[in-house]
């Protein structure tokens, strides 16, 4: 029997590794067929959510700049309703700088009568849209004399006729502190309530004296308004004389911390504020440089009444 040549062994061999070949060519053909067909469906896909995304961008843009442009019609419709400043009888001035585009703070003063000038600012609890429409409703309330059963002449019957109006319950939970007083002109008597709410600076002044000397205004003892039902608000009554100055304040002016953690405090403020009285810009300026002179993290109010 003639010995099989070298080719006559390896044809078998080689025939089946050929077939391995051909079965492992047209598997990799298969998988790279549906690798094909899967990439192309990703693309089709990511096409689709691409287009999706860039039209709910557009969207989400355009009710960006309408929510900004109403955020700002609000903004202007709450620096509206505040008061215009007095030259005289007794003369005033103010600074409002909210820390948002709307916040809880606002102010007034109005005459009650040819001898009676009424003096508020309330600040309420938190910022956005809610305080902001609280606080509006407070000061129209305030404004119109609305208030059911109250004496307006009477700073601890306001306060108490407030806190039962606006309860915190059918107010979204919420709050706010108030500082109300009323200024008679023919005696020269401010009589003032506060509830929650930071004293009022009165600057005395100079007479014989290097630098003024300012008091705390403030009625210890009274609640938040609207926090808790029927409350009774302590009253308080100071003498101004010619030459005096009145700073009715939020707690956003002095509650602001430097770079280390201090706090700046309401008694360095009066002191300053003492140095300073009719600059409300600078006085501003001052605790903004204090705070490290980027945007205070609550709202700066300041009214300020020249007697």
């Amino acid at each position: 029997m003639t010995p099989a040549s070298p080719t006559e062994i390896a044809e078998p061999a080689n025939a089946e590794l050929l077939e391995a070949l051909r079965r492992e060519l047209a598997e990799l053909r298969a998988e790279h067929e549906d690798l094909t067909i899967l990439y192309e469906a990703l693309m089709e896909h990511g096409e689709a959510v691409e287009d999706q995304l860039s039209e709910k961008n557009q969207l989400l843009e355009a009710t960006q700049q309408r929510l900004e442009a109403e955020l700002s019609d609000a903004a202007r419709y709450v620096t509206s309703i505040l008061p215009d400043k007095r030259k005289a009888g007794p003369a005033s001035d103010w600074l409002l700088v909210s820390s948002t585009e709307l916040g809880g703070d606002s102010f007034g003063y109005h005459d009650i009568d040819k001898d009676h000038l009424a003096i508020y600012l309330i600040d309420v609890c938190g910022h956005g849209v809610g305080a902001a429409l609280l606080s509006v409703t407070v000061m129209n309330v305030l404004r119109s004399a609305s208030l059911s059963g109250a004496n307006f002449l009477e700073p601890a019957q306001v306060l108490a006729a407030l806190n039962h109006a606006f309860p915190m319950e059918r107010q979204d939970n919420m709050f706010f502190t108030a500082w109300y007083g009323v200024y008679q002109r023919s005696t020269g008597t401010l009589r003032y309530s506060s509830g929650g709410h930071p004293p009022a600076i009165h600057i005395h002044k100079k007479v014989g004296r290097k630098k003024a000397v300012w008091e705390p205004l403030s009625t210890p003892g009274g609640m938040a308004l609207g926090a808790l039902p029927d409350i009774d608000y302590p009253v308080a009554s100071a003498q101004v004389a010619p030459g005096d100055t009145l700073l009715v304040l939020s707690d956003g002016t002095f509650e602001v911390d430097d770079n280390k953690g201090r706090q700046l405090g309401i008694d360095k403020l009066a002191d300053y504020c003492a140095a300073h009285p009719g600059d409300l810009q600078q006085i501003f300026q001052w605790v903004r440089k204090f705070a490290g002179g980027g945007h205070l993290p609550d709202d700066f109010s300041l009214l300020s009444i020249a007697f």
